[in-house]
């Protein structure tokens, strides 16, 4: 009997030698070589996984990238930093990428926006959306709680005592997990450099807007008869601003009669074109309103009929020969 299992034995491992060298003569005969790069692009990146760049994390992007189905510069987390290391991995250019952040379209806290009841449940956004909407009357309005906060992995959103997120551009890396979070869709990625931001995403009318929220969209219009580069249009109700033609001037701010714009820069009041000019004609092409006039190589003039006061052509300028008076 116990020659029996003697035998049993001997025949399994021999088996199982055999099956482990045929396995062996496999994934020698039939490895798939992988691109070095991939583990270098993989070392470069800021090791997020946040998504934010399109592939379920930083080895999926690498591996993307080396491969020629993801940009250079498609790390949003590592910025210009990451994408010009991975660059000279490739052995490419990174491109300029467009460095974005995230911001709220709601400018309705709780001292701004009448409440409709109190919300005994959980306290989440997502939880107390379910619940008729949340407690306040403007059904567009932000709830709250902070589902934003507590999903940014780099702590780039807090709350304010005023039931507001208050997101911080130097933290934040647009990787947009806060925008898919939030139940109201109220938050979302604009350039770094945009300026002007409609603080509202009520499509409500008018005056239903009035009753319920001192600072929303009440859908005058003003702001789009004055933005000078037509950069803002109404849709249902709501004014709503294009980043990309937008010259960041700070005029429909200033002409907004609720406060729903809000400007970060410093509105300018007059520009002028002093004797350091030397005719380069970068101001000009510069101007989105066509206000400067000059032949090349000769100082320029600014019609200040014409002048929106965006201060393009002082940026443009690469010889101080712009100078600017603000408000």
């Amino acid at each position: 009997m116990d020659s029996i299992y003697i035998y049993s034995l001997i025949s399994m491992g021999g088996l199982a030698a055999l099956l482990a060298a045929g396995l062996g003569f496999a994934a020698t005969k039939f490895q798939v070589e992988q691109d070095p790069r991939i583990d270098q692009v993989e070392e470069v990146l800021p090791s997020a996984n946040c998504g934010a760049c399109g592939y379920a994390g930083c080895a999926s992007f690498a591996e993307a990238v080396v491969k020629g189905d993801a940009p250079v510069n498609g790390c949003p987390v590592g910025g210009e930093t990451v994408a010009k290391n991975v660059a000279d991995i490739l052995g490419t250019e990174a491109g300029k990428s467009d460095q974005e952040v995230a911001q709220l379209l709601c400018g309705g806290g709780n001292k701004e926006t009448r409440q409709k009841g109190k919300y005994q449940g959980i306290k989440t956004c997502n939880a107390a959306n379910t619940v008729n909407g949340g407690t306040k009357l403007c059904e567009y309005s932000c709830m709250g709680f902070g589902d934003c906060e507590a999903v940014c992995p780099f702590d780039a959103i807090t709350m304010s005592e005023n039931g507001l997120p208050i997101i911080d551009p130097e933290k934040c890396t647009a990787c947009g997990k806060c925008v898919t979070e939030c139940p109201k869709n109220i938050i979302l990625l604009a350039p770094l450099s945009a300026q002007n931001h409609i603080r509202c995403s009520s499509h409500s009318p008018g005056k239903e807007v009035r009753k319920i929220c001192e600072v929303g969209c009440i859908g005058c219009g003003i702001c789009v008869r004055t933005c000078p580069v037509d950069a803002i249009e109404m849709q249902d109700n709501l004014a709503v601003i294009d980043y990309d033609k937008c010259v960041n001037c700070g005029l429909c701010a200033e002409k907004c009669p609720t406060g729903t714009i809000e400007f970060n820069g410093k509105l300018i009041e007059h520009v002028e074109i002093n004797d350091k000019c030397v005719g380069c004609t970068l101001c000009a092409k510069a101007c989105p309103v066509d206000a400067i006039s000059g032949e090349l190589k000769e100082q320029h003039e600014i019609d200040q009929e014409k002048c929106i006061q965006c201060g393009l052509c002082y940026e443009a300028c690469n010889v101080d020969a712009v100078d600017l008076e603000y408000k």
